[in-house]
């Protein structure tokens, strides 16, 4: 069976979530992943929920019970982060490259959210300007307000 856009387009995704799956060695709940592209501007990162604590990648050892630290750290180190972040990008742009290569739209946004237990994904695209047309905000700046809307909401469950 021929593989079409969306078998390309899911694959894409999956190899974000394995690389933020990698950078905490398989120990998290849940990976959310950022991935934005508005015209030559483009954001990727990711941020995590272990231990029921939501924290970004630079805060993982945040998240370990005190037992948990005395045999376990996660390597944060820049290179670790930067290492991931770089596969992030390198995928949002072959995601580009696919879109133009099937006439689809390249969505603006993409907040990627992968269930580790279960091992499902789910994903809202948005196709709009987000933060272009803002004289004040970055991808980065939607990133953060994005954490921090997940963080309230799943602490208040």
């Amino acid at each position: 069976m021929e593989k079409i856009f969306e078998d390309y387009f899911t694959e894409l995704q999956a190899d974000m979530v394995d690389i933020c799956l990698e950078y905490v060695e398989n120990k998290a709940e849940e990976i959310y992943i950022y991935v934005s592209r508005e015209g030559r501007t483009q954001t990727g990162n990711v941020f995590y929920k272990i231990n029921n604590m939501f924290v970004k990648k630079y805060e993982l050892n945040d998240a370990l019970t005190e037992d948990e630290r005395k045999k376990f750290q996660y390597d944060v180190s820049d290179v670790q982060q930067n290492g991931v972040l770089a596969i992030i990008n390198e995928d949002i742009e072959k995601i580009e490259k696919l879109c133009k290569q099937y006439d689809k739209a390249m969505p603006t946004e993409m907040k990627i959210v992968y269930d580790v237990a279960k091992t499902s994904m789910k994903a809202e695209y948005r196709y709009d300007l987000v933060y272009t047309n803002d004289p004040d905000k970055l991808g980065n700046d939607i990133f953060d307000e994005w954490y921090e809307k997940v963080k309230i909401l799943k602490e208040e469950v």
